[in-house]
């Protein structure tokens, strides 16, 4: 798939792990970080979503809201953000639909292996709900939150 940047953020309407249904409409005004994720409490994912976590006073700051999704339940997204004290939503996308239409779905190799699943990637969405900023794969989980706060800055 080819980058998003400078296209519409495309739709979509998914549960969140706060009782609501969440859609990009619902976010203009405002900036969006939407990261996709594999696994809720693998290391990668959570090494990822406390970077989010430890940063989001800052990102809130800048007037933009952090969208974590991945395939995972609710029941597992509570549990994921009550170990982490994550502060905030996640979404749950069960049939991968947002995440095709994202390019965060498709083949990836893992320990040499090729399957099919969710690539770890993030968009940045602004305030008229057309994306900024594609990362169509992020190489190191850890220290992404660190990089897209840095964008969200220059901004």
């Amino acid at each position: 798939m080819d980058s998003l940047e400078g296209k519409k953020a495309p739709a979509f309407t998914l549960e969140g792990s706060d009782g609501k249904k969440h859609a990009i409409k619902d976010y203009l005004g405002k900036r969006v970080v939407i990261y996709f994720y594999p696994r809720d409490n693998t290391p990668g994912c959570t090494k990822e979503a406390c970077g989010f976590r430890d940063l989001d006073k800052e990102i809130a700051g800048l007037n933009t809201v952090v969208l974590g999704v991945s395939k995972d339940s609710l029941k597992s997204h509570d549990k994921f953000i009550a170990d982490f004290k994550l502060p905030f939503t996640l979404l749950s996308d069960p049939e991968a639909t947002m995440m095709e239409k994202y390019g965060a779905w498709g083949e990836k190799v893992l320990y040499g292996k090729t399957s099919i699943g969710c690539i770890r990637s993030t968009v940045i969405v602004d305030e008229k709900g057309k994306v900024i900023k594609h990362w169509r794969k992020v190489p190191e989980a850890a220290t992404h939150p660190q990089k897209v706060l840095e964008i969200l800055q220059g901004l």
